[in-house]
């Protein structure tokens, strides 16, 4: 059990506004990291079990991950949002807001994942094939979306606890319950999907079945006062004005994985023209590319809750430091596993997927990606900065303009242009095409933020 709130709070604060700032980022970034890479092993472990099925159930679970991907933006919005606003009143030393702001926004999240599962349910058919299905995916695609949807609304609750934990400055916390679940879900793939012969519908009972337990451990680390904000349904504010300032605080979230989704819906489409293989191939690229970027995406994860709580608490040559901190450590490791990747990309793609065919348009693809994601970390760390520090405009906009402004209109032009070349070069033009952009964000945030502290208040409310 936790010492007393006030206490506690009173060693959060201290710690979140005192402590060095490139020890502080990277013991909140590696709880994250773990939480992803372990996260990230499940989606590839998964992936290469799924494989083993065939190439049209590799490709039907691919394109379920866009799905997935709009569960996640629900919880990602209300998270980050309600967890940026509760970050900002901590640092303030607002404790009873904070916890009004983070009950609010894990309630929203638990109805809008509900309400997408009951929507969702009898439109499964038209879902999946706007999901960019073919004839031999689709009864593979169906058995996984409907163990998916049961366990929407749990999903969309879990990211957005592990968001507000994470923003606390409690990311360790987070972990505990993302690992279970993801370890949960690796030692089930295989009893489900093959001791029982279940196939696609095992490993997707699988994933339903960890995000629930996951989602349960989350939950505890507030029901026990691990935390300094405090959940319950007496703390939630049915406020539009309060509603709505957590989901315009979320929104970059939200295109962002929006535009993600629809971005993978539209890349599997094209894709699809040039057979279930190419689908496939795309699909295992982007996992591994996530996978290559979850380092750096860590460090920026860390980075956000120093920033929010320390531009709350108006101590703003912590939050300069912090943002140049953030930059330097996530392009060094970027460097390093993006090399590493690039050198190995054609065995990489293999272990997933042993078609030649499947290898052949995965290792351009791959290659092309670990040459120009090294322009990412300074991109990622630009829109975080914004977000955290509840600039929506400017987060809103730098969040849908890779997907969104760049990937979107290059694929489509691409891929007319060039063919499945064009689909290879689509994302890489985009990353190169954001990172100008992100030059003029700083600079102009910079400019513009005091030059001097503010001293904070002496006590916790």
């Amino acid at each position: 059990m936790n010492t007393k709130p006030g206490t506690n709070a009173a060693s959060q604060y201290n710690r979140m506004t005192e402590e060095s700032i490139p020890r502080l980022i990277a013991q909140l970034s590696v709880p994250t990291i773990l939480s992803m890479l372990v996260t990230n092993i499940y989606n590839l472990v998964d992936t290469a079990f799924v494989g083993r099925l065939g190439t049209s159930e590799s490709a039907a679970v691919g394109i379920i991950f866009g799905f997935m991907s709009i569960l996640q933006a629900v919880g990602f919005m209300f998270g980050q949002g309600a967890g940026s606003i509760t970050a900002r009143l901590l640092g303030a030393r607002d404790d009873r807001s904070a916890s009004r702001i983070a009950s609010t926004g894990i309630i929203c999240s638990v109805t809008i994942g509900l309400l997408i599962a009951l929507i969702a349910f009898p439109l499964h058919h038209r879902i999946i094939l706007m999901l960019g299905s073919t004839e031999t995916m689709y009864p593979h695609a169906k058995s996984y979306l409907t163990m998916i949807l049961l366990a929407a609304p749990f999903m969309t609750g879990g990211y957005t606890l592990n968001n507000l934990l994470r923003y606390e400055g409690k990311a360790s916390l987070g972990m505990i319950g993302l690992m279970s679940g993801a370890i949960l879900n690796i030692a089930l793939d295989p009893i489900l999907m093959f001791v029982l012969n279940m196939g696609v519908a095992g490993a997707a009972l699988a994933t339903a079945t960890s995000q629930i337990i996951s989602f349960l451990i989350l939950l505890s680390m507030f029901l026990r006062r691990k935390t300094v904000t405090q959940l319950s349904f007496r703390n939630f504010s049915p406020r539009p004005s309060v509603i709505a300032d957590i989901m315009t605080t979320g929104l970059p979230s939200m295109l962002r994985q929006v535009l993600n989704s629809a971005a993978s819906i539209l890349l599997n489409s094209s894709a699809a023209v040039y057979g279930d293989a190419a689908v496939a191939a795309m699909s295992i690229v982007g996992r591994i590319s996530f996978f290559v970027f979850a380092l750096a995406l860590g460090i920026g994860q860390g980075f956000q809750p120093v920033c929010a709580f320390n531009y709350g608490a108006k101590k703003y040559a912590r939050l300069r430091r912090a943002y140049r901190v953030t930059v330097i450590m996530s392009e060094t490791i970027l460097i390093v596993s993006a090399t590493l990747t690039l050198l190995f990309s054609g065995s990489l793609i293999s272990v997933f997927r042993d078609d030649p065919e499947v290898i052949s348009i995965g290792t351009r693809a791959l290659q092309l990606q670990m040459i120009t994601i090294l322009t990412l970390p300074f991109s990622m760390a630009t829109e975080m900065l914004y977000q955290s520090t509840g600039h929506r405009l400017g987060a809103s906009f730098l969040s849908s303009a890779r997907s969104g402004l760049f990937f979107i209109p290059s694929l489509l032009l691409l891929s007319r242009l060039r063919g499945l070349a064009g689909i290879q070069e689509a994302q890489p033009l985009a990353y190169l095409l954001a990172f100008p952009l992100a030059l003029v964000f700083i600079f102009h945030f910079m400019r513009n933020l005091p030059k001097t502290d503010t001293p904070s208040p002496e006590t916790p409310s």
